[in-house]
C-alpha cells in the first residue's frame, strides 16, 4: 500500500504531539510558524499534522452558530453564484407558510443589522416581505419606499388586503422614518394608465426616490400558480404565451428566463413599479425565497446579477449548488 493510501495510525508520542499542536492552533490561537519554532519542526510539518488530525477525527472543527443557519451551505452558495452573502435556514420540516415566516424573521434580523440612518430602504409587496415586516422590531431611522404596487390576489390566511397595502407604513413605523407608499395595483392594462397614476402626488414621491435607494428587499417567485404575485392576475392565454417566451422567475412582477435575462417587449401587461435597471443600480439588493420547487427561479434571478444577498433554506440551497 502506498504511503498516501495508508491510514494514519499514530503511536503515543505522535498522538501527544498532534494533540498539543492542535491545542496550540485551535484553542490558544498560535500561528503555524510559532508552533513550528516551539516544537522544533517545520511549519509544513505542523500543517500536515493538523490535516491528518482533522481527516482522522482526532480534531473536529464544529460551528455552534446561535441562529438557525447552515453556515457551510451559506458559504458554498455565495461562492458558487458570486454573492456578497447567503443566509441558509437549517434543515427542517416546514409548511409553506412556516417557511415564509422563518425566512421573513431571518431577513428582519439581517435588515436590523445592515440598515443605518444614511440608508434609503426600498421594499416590494410580497408575502415573504410582509412576513419580514411582522418580525421587524428595530430599524435605524431612514426613509422607506414602496417599490411596486400591490397584487389584488392576496392569501387571506396570512395577510388581509388592508395590511398588505400598509407594509411600507409598518416598516416606517418601526424605523421612525418617512414612508413613501404606492397606493396602486401591481399590474395595469396599459402604459397610459400607469403614466396617469404616476403623476399623482403621493405616488410620484415614491417613484422619484427609486434612484436614491441604497438597500432593497425583494422576493423571488416562480412562474406558476401560487408562487408568483403576477401569474394569477393574468389570463390563461397571457400566462401560456409568457411561458413559451421562457418565463421561469419573477421579481416585483418583472419576469426572467432561465439565463437571468429580463423578458421585455409587449408582455400583455404593464408593471407599476421599479424597473430591473433601477434595481441593478441599488448597492444592496436582498432577495428572499425558499423551497426546492423555487430553486430554478432563484437560480435564474441570481444569474441576472441583480442580487447581492440571498435569504433561503437548505432544500433550495442544495438544488442551487447542483445547478451551479
Amino acid at each position: 500500500m502506498s504511503r498516501k493510501g495508508r491510514r494514519w495510525q499514530p503511536g503515543p508520542a505522535e498522538l501527544l504531539l498532534a494533540t498539543s499542536i492542535g491545542r496550540r492552533f485551535y484553542v490558544q490561537g498560535a500561528s503555524k510558524l510559532e508552533i513550528a519554532e516551539e516544537f522544533g519542526i517545520s511549519r509544513f510539518k505542523v500543517a500536515r499534522i493538523l490535516d491528518q488530525a482533522r481527516d482522522n477525527g482526532l480534531i473536529r472543527v464544529e460551528f455552534d452558530v446561535p441562529a438557525p443557519l447552515e453556515p457551510t451551505l451559506s458559504d458554498e452558495v455565495a461562492t458558487a453564484y458570486g454573492l456578497r452573502r447567503v443566509l441558509v435556514l437549517e434543515r427542517a420540516e416546514r409548511t409553506e407558510i412556516e417557511l415564509r415566516k422563518q425566512l421573513g424573521a431571518m431577513a428582519a434580523e439581517l435588515l436590523t443589522e445592515l440598515v443605518t440612518e444614511d440608508d434609503v430602504l426600498g421594499v416590494v409587496w410580497a408575502r415573504t416581505v410582509n412576513a419580514m415586516t411582522d418580525s421587524l422590531r428595530r430599524l435605524a431611522r431612514c426613509p422607506v419606499v414602496q417599490l411596486c404596487g400591490v397584487s389584488s390576489r392576496i392569501d387571506t390566511r396570512e395577510h388581509s388586503a388592508d395590511r398588505s397595502v400598509e407594509t411600507v407604513r409598518r416598516v416606517a413605523q418601526v424605523s421612525g422614518g418617512e414612508a413613501f407608499p404606492i397606493f396602486g395595483p401591481l399590474v395595469l392594462p396599459d402604459r397610459r394608465t400607469a403614466q396617469t397614476l404616476r403623476q399623482q402626488p403621493g405616488i410620484a414621491d415614491a417613484f422619484e426616490r427609486f434612484a436614491r435607494i441604497t438597500t432593497a428587499v425583494v422576493s423571488i417567485g416562480a412562474w406558476r400558480s401560487g408562487q408568483s404575485t403576477v401569474y394569477s392576475v393574468l389570463g390563461e392565454q397571457q400566462r401560456e404565451e409568457l411561458a413559451r417566451r421562457g418565463a421561469v422567475a419573477e421579481v416585483a412582477a418583472r419576469l426572467f428566463d432561465a439565463d437571468g435575462n429580463e423578458l421585455t417587449g409587449d408582455l400583455g401587461h404593464h408593471v407599476f413599479g421599479v424597473s430591473v435597471p433601477e434595481l441593478k443600480r441599488v448597492p444592496e439588493v436582498i432577495a428572499l425565497s425558499g423551497g426546492a420547487e423555487k430553486a430554478d427561479a432563484i437560480a435564474a434571478v441570481l444569474r441576472s446579477g441583480m442580487v447581492d444577498t440571498l435569504v433561503t433554506d437548505a432544500s433550495a440551497a442544495e438544488r442551487l449548488l447542483e445547478q451551479a
